[in-house]
């Protein structure tokens, strides 16, 4: 029998102890520890932040953003509108206390400062500005109120309407206010600022 042909270019061992086919790297060792470049880690998979600490609450993202405060410039501003109508309700009122009894009454300038500054605090709370506006709007509301109640007594005694007294010949009211004033007048006037002050620690 005849003997088994031989392969004729047998397989090289390209990783083995002598250097292959004039490769002078072929024998070389595997490249030992501490190389920097020897051995890198596998690249990280997901995601690449995943290992940093977690954000603080309210910085794009993570946490619940805060909740915003309220503004206090609209808080301010109700309590103010809420003193002026306080105000104009007050006037009507006393206005026509004054005008049916043909003479005021100190206990009602007092109630209508107090009236206004109790409506502003309550809604605007103990803010300058809303003490200030209670104080004015008390004020014109009691001057308001005595010219309605002038105006009321003028219209009754000729005989005309209280909207042709009060709207048409407002001047001419006026007039006859500056002249019938007296002191008890501008103390009233007083009175509703100072009880608009009360009001307004009593609503605090």
């Amino acid at each position: 029998m005849s003997q088994p042909v031989q392969p004729p270019n047998p397989p090289q061992q390209p990783y083995g102890g002598q250097p292959a086919d004039g490769n002078p790297y072929a024998g070389q060792q595997p490249v030992q520890p501490g190389n920097p470049y020897g051995q890198q880690p596998p690249a990280p998979t997901g995601n690449p932040f995943a290992g940093q600490q977690g954000q603080q609450p309210g910085q794009f993202g993570g946490g619940p953003f805060p909740p915003a405060p309220q503004a206090a410039g609209n808080k301010v501003g109700l309590g103010v509108l809420a003193a002026l109508g306080a105000a104009i309700v007050a006037a009507i009122l006393y206005g026509v206390l004054a005008g049916s009894i043909e003479r005021e009454v100190g206990y009602a300038a007092i109630g209508v400062g107090f009236l206004v500054g109790f409506a502003g605090s309550k809604i605007g709370g103990a803010n300058p500005a809303v003490l200030g506006a209670g104080a004015v709007f008390s004020l014109v509301a009691v001057f308001l109120g005595q010219l309605i109640g002038m105006s009321m007594i003028l219209a009754d005694g000729l005989g005309v309407g209280f909207s042709e007294v009060f709207f048409d010949h407002f001047s001419d009211v006026l007039d006859i206010w500056k002249e019938e004033a007296d002191f008890m007048t501008y103390l009233f006037l007083l009175l509703g600022p100072v009880a608009a002050f009360g009001g307004a620690k009593r609503a605090g």
